[in-house]
Protein backbone atom coordinates (compact mmCIF):
# COMPACT_ATOMS: atom_id res chain seq x y z
CA UNK A 1 0.00 0.00 0.00
CA UNK A 2 2.88 2.33 0.85
CA UNK A 3 4.50 1.64 -2.54
CA UNK A 4 1.21 2.31 -4.34
CA UNK A 5 0.67 5.65 -2.62
CA UNK A 6 4.26 6.61 -3.42
CA UNK A 7 3.72 5.82 -7.11
CA UNK A 8 0.49 7.81 -7.15
CA UNK A 9 2.31 10.84 -5.72
CA UNK A 10 4.93 10.64 -8.48
CA UNK A 11 2.52 10.16 -11.39
CA UNK A 12 1.84 13.56 -13.02
CA UNK A 13 -1.62 14.76 -13.89
CA UNK A 14 -2.53 14.07 -17.50
CA UNK A 15 -1.24 16.83 -19.77
CA UNK A 16 -4.35 18.48 -21.28
CA UNK A 17 -2.72 18.32 -24.72
CA UNK A 18 -3.16 14.55 -24.57
CA UNK A 19 -6.92 15.03 -24.81
CA UNK A 20 -6.45 15.98 -28.46
CA UNK A 21 -4.75 12.67 -29.27
CA UNK A 22 -6.95 10.11 -31.05
CA UNK A 23 -8.05 7.05 -29.11
CA UNK A 24 -6.41 3.75 -30.01
CA UNK A 25 -8.33 1.54 -32.40
CA UNK A 26 -8.84 -2.10 -31.51
CA UNK A 27 -7.37 -4.80 -33.72
CA UNK A 28 -10.01 -5.79 -36.23
CA UNK A 29 -10.72 -8.14 -39.11
CA UNK A 30 -9.90 -5.84 -42.02
CA UNK A 31 -7.43 -7.43 -44.48
CA UNK A 32 -3.77 -6.81 -43.68
CA UNK A 33 -3.31 -4.91 -46.95
CA UNK A 34 -5.86 -2.29 -45.86
CA UNK A 35 -4.31 -1.59 -42.45
CA UNK A 36 -2.15 1.32 -41.29
CA UNK A 37 0.51 0.16 -38.83
CA UNK A 38 3.34 2.08 -37.19
CA UNK A 39 6.60 0.15 -36.91
CA UNK A 40 8.65 1.60 -34.05
CA UNK A 41 12.14 1.13 -32.66
CA UNK A 42 13.48 2.78 -29.51
CA UNK A 43 17.03 3.43 -28.39
CA UNK A 44 17.50 3.62 -24.63
CA UNK A 45 20.26 4.25 -22.12
CA UNK A 46 20.23 0.57 -21.18
CA UNK A 47 18.02 -2.45 -20.72
CA UNK A 48 16.79 -1.81 -17.18
CA UNK A 49 13.03 -1.36 -17.48
CA UNK A 50 12.80 0.78 -14.35
CA UNK A 51 15.94 2.91 -14.33
CA UNK A 52 17.00 3.45 -17.93
CA UNK A 53 15.43 6.13 -20.08
CA UNK A 54 14.34 6.72 -23.64
CA UNK A 55 16.91 8.38 -25.92
CA UNK A 56 15.53 8.11 -29.45
CA UNK A 57 12.41 7.10 -31.37
CA UNK A 58 12.34 5.94 -34.97
CA UNK A 59 9.21 4.86 -36.81
CA UNK A 60 7.92 4.10 -40.28
CA UNK A 61 4.41 3.38 -41.53
CA UNK A 62 3.05 0.35 -43.34
CA UNK A 63 -0.12 1.33 -45.19
CA UNK A 64 -2.03 -0.33 -48.03
CA UNK A 65 0.37 -3.25 -47.94
CA UNK A 66 3.59 -1.26 -48.42
CA UNK A 67 6.03 0.97 -46.54
CA UNK A 68 4.96 4.58 -46.97
CA UNK A 69 8.21 6.55 -47.06
CA UNK A 70 6.31 9.82 -46.84
CA UNK A 71 5.35 8.89 -43.26
CA UNK A 72 8.44 8.61 -41.08
CA UNK A 73 9.29 9.78 -37.58
CA UNK A 74 12.69 10.27 -35.96
CA UNK A 75 13.85 12.24 -32.97
CA UNK A 76 16.36 12.25 -30.13
CA UNK A 77 15.07 13.13 -26.68
CA UNK A 78 16.78 15.48 -24.26
CA UNK A 79 17.73 13.77 -21.00
CA UNK A 80 19.47 16.14 -18.60
CA UNK A 81 21.09 13.45 -16.45
CA UNK A 82 22.28 11.24 -19.30
CA UNK A 83 25.89 10.10 -19.30
CA UNK A 84 27.76 7.88 -21.71
CA UNK A 85 27.61 4.19 -20.78
CA UNK A 86 28.01 0.74 -22.32
CA UNK A 87 24.89 1.24 -24.46
CA UNK A 88 26.50 4.28 -26.11
CA UNK A 89 28.88 1.92 -27.90
CA UNK A 90 25.87 0.08 -29.34
CA UNK A 91 23.52 2.86 -30.46
CA UNK A 92 26.18 5.56 -30.95
CA UNK A 93 24.05 8.39 -29.54
CA UNK A 94 26.57 10.73 -27.93
CA UNK A 95 25.71 12.63 -24.73
CA UNK A 96 26.02 15.86 -26.75
CA UNK A 97 23.25 14.66 -29.09
CA UNK A 98 21.04 13.81 -26.12
CA UNK A 99 21.76 17.21 -24.56
CA UNK A 100 20.66 18.86 -27.81
CA UNK A 101 17.58 16.64 -28.14
CA UNK A 102 13.96 17.66 -27.97
CA UNK A 103 12.09 18.02 -24.73
CA UNK A 104 10.61 14.58 -23.99
CA UNK A 105 7.02 15.74 -23.49
CA UNK A 106 6.99 17.59 -26.82
CA UNK A 107 8.63 14.70 -28.68
CA UNK A 108 6.25 12.14 -27.20
CA UNK A 109 3.18 14.22 -28.02
CA UNK A 110 4.35 14.58 -31.60
CA UNK A 111 5.05 10.86 -31.82
CA UNK A 112 1.61 9.89 -30.54
CA UNK A 113 0.00 12.30 -33.01
CA UNK A 114 2.03 10.55 -35.72
CA UNK A 115 0.83 7.15 -34.47
CA UNK A 116 -2.76 8.37 -34.57
CA UNK A 117 -5.08 5.43 -33.76
CA UNK A 118 -2.88 2.81 -35.45
CA UNK A 119 -1.53 -0.40 -33.92
CA UNK A 120 2.22 -0.58 -33.25
CA UNK A 121 4.73 -3.20 -34.36
CA UNK A 122 8.20 -3.76 -32.94
CA UNK A 123 10.82 -6.47 -32.72
CA UNK A 124 10.85 -7.73 -29.11
CA UNK A 125 7.84 -5.50 -28.58
CA UNK A 126 7.42 -5.96 -24.79
CA UNK A 127 10.59 -3.95 -24.14
CA UNK A 128 9.63 -1.10 -26.47
CA UNK A 129 6.07 -1.13 -25.18
CA UNK A 130 7.16 -0.91 -21.54
CA UNK A 131 9.70 1.88 -22.16
CA UNK A 132 7.23 3.89 -24.25
CA UNK A 133 4.45 3.41 -21.71
CA UNK A 134 6.74 4.52 -18.90
CA UNK A 135 7.96 7.60 -20.75
CA UNK A 136 4.42 8.65 -21.67
CA UNK A 137 3.22 8.14 -18.10
CA UNK A 138 6.14 9.96 -16.51
CA UNK A 139 6.24 12.89 -18.93
CA UNK A 140 2.58 13.36 -19.79
CA UNK A 141 0.51 11.29 -17.37
CA UNK A 142 -0.76 9.50 -20.49
CA UNK A 143 -1.78 5.84 -20.55
CA UNK A 144 -0.93 4.01 -23.75
CA UNK A 145 -3.74 1.79 -25.00
CA UNK A 146 -2.46 1.08 -28.50
CA UNK A 147 -1.98 -2.64 -29.18
CA UNK A 148 1.55 -3.84 -29.89
CA UNK A 149 2.37 -6.75 -32.18
CA UNK A 150 5.71 -8.48 -31.67
CA UNK A 151 7.54 -9.27 -34.91
CA UNK A 152 9.91 -11.50 -32.90
CA UNK A 153 6.90 -13.75 -32.19
CA UNK A 154 5.25 -13.47 -35.60
CA UNK A 155 8.43 -14.63 -37.36
CA UNK A 156 8.73 -18.10 -35.76
CA UNK A 157 4.95 -18.49 -35.71
CA UNK A 158 4.72 -18.01 -39.47
CA UNK A 159 8.05 -19.65 -40.34
CA UNK A 160 8.09 -22.86 -38.26
CA UNK A 161 10.58 -24.41 -40.68
CA UNK A 162 13.21 -21.75 -39.93
CA UNK A 163 16.06 -22.31 -37.44
CA UNK A 164 15.35 -21.04 -33.90
CA UNK A 165 16.42 -17.47 -34.62
CA UNK A 166 16.39 -15.07 -31.68
CA UNK A 167 17.48 -11.63 -32.86
CA UNK A 168 16.56 -9.18 -35.60
CA UNK A 169 19.94 -9.74 -37.28
CA UNK A 170 19.19 -13.48 -37.54
CA UNK A 171 15.86 -12.91 -39.27
CA UNK A 172 17.28 -10.26 -41.60
CA UNK A 173 19.96 -12.71 -42.71
CA UNK A 174 17.35 -15.47 -43.06
CA UNK A 175 15.39 -13.40 -45.59
CA UNK A 176 18.47 -11.75 -47.14
CA UNK A 177 17.50 -8.31 -45.89
CA UNK A 178 19.92 -5.59 -44.85
CA UNK A 179 19.66 -2.75 -42.36
CA UNK A 180 21.43 0.41 -43.48
CA UNK A 181 22.64 1.03 -39.93
CA UNK A 182 21.91 -1.36 -37.07
CA UNK A 183 21.03 0.03 -33.63
CA UNK A 184 19.86 3.26 -35.20
CA UNK A 185 16.19 3.73 -34.38
CA UNK A 186 14.94 4.71 -37.84
CA UNK A 187 17.06 2.13 -39.69
CA UNK A 188 15.97 -0.64 -37.34
CA UNK A 189 12.32 0.40 -37.71
CA UNK A 190 12.66 0.24 -41.48
CA UNK A 191 14.33 -3.19 -41.36
CA UNK A 192 11.59 -4.44 -39.04
CA UNK A 193 8.94 -3.10 -41.42
CA UNK A 194 10.54 -4.94 -44.37
CA UNK A 195 10.57 -8.13 -42.31
CA UNK A 196 6.93 -7.58 -41.30
CA UNK A 197 5.82 -7.31 -44.93
CA UNK A 198 7.42 -10.67 -45.71
CA UNK A 199 5.69 -12.17 -42.69
CA UNK A 200 2.32 -10.69 -43.68
CA UNK A 201 2.68 -12.31 -47.10
CA UNK A 202 3.31 -15.65 -45.39
CA UNK A 203 0.36 -15.05 -43.06
CA UNK A 204 -2.02 -14.53 -45.98
CA UNK A 205 -0.86 -17.77 -47.57
CA UNK A 206 -1.66 -19.49 -44.27
CA UNK A 207 -5.16 -18.05 -44.13
CA UNK A 208 -4.34 -15.32 -41.59
CA UNK A 209 -5.33 -12.02 -43.15
CA UNK A 210 -6.25 -9.73 -40.29
CA UNK A 211 -4.53 -8.32 -37.24
CA UNK A 212 -7.02 -9.64 -34.68
CA UNK A 213 -6.50 -13.26 -35.70
CA UNK A 214 -2.77 -12.78 -36.17
CA UNK A 215 -2.41 -11.41 -32.64
CA UNK A 216 -4.55 -14.24 -31.26
CA UNK A 217 -2.36 -16.84 -32.96
CA UNK A 218 0.80 -15.08 -31.76
CA UNK A 219 -0.42 -15.10 -28.16
CA UNK A 220 -1.29 -18.81 -28.40
CA UNK A 221 2.14 -19.57 -29.87
CA UNK A 222 3.83 -17.68 -27.04
CA UNK A 223 1.84 -19.57 -24.40
CA UNK A 224 2.88 -22.84 -25.97
CA UNK A 225 6.53 -21.84 -25.80
CA UNK A 226 6.21 -20.98 -22.12
CA UNK A 227 4.30 -24.15 -21.21
CA UNK A 228 6.43 -26.78 -19.46
CA UNK A 229 7.22 -29.72 -21.72
CA UNK A 230 5.83 -33.05 -20.54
Amino acid sequence: MKMLSSWLRRAPATDPRCLRLPAAAALDERPLASQRLVVVDLETSGLNLQRDHLLAIGAVVIEDGAIDFSQQFECTLHQAEHRAGPSTLIHGIAPSAVAAGREPAEALLEFMAFVDDSPLLAFHAPFDQHMLERALRDELGYRLHHPFLDVAVLAPLLCPEAPPHKGLDDWLRHFHLQASERHHASADALATAELALILFSKARRQGLDNLAELQQQAQSWKRRQLAPSL
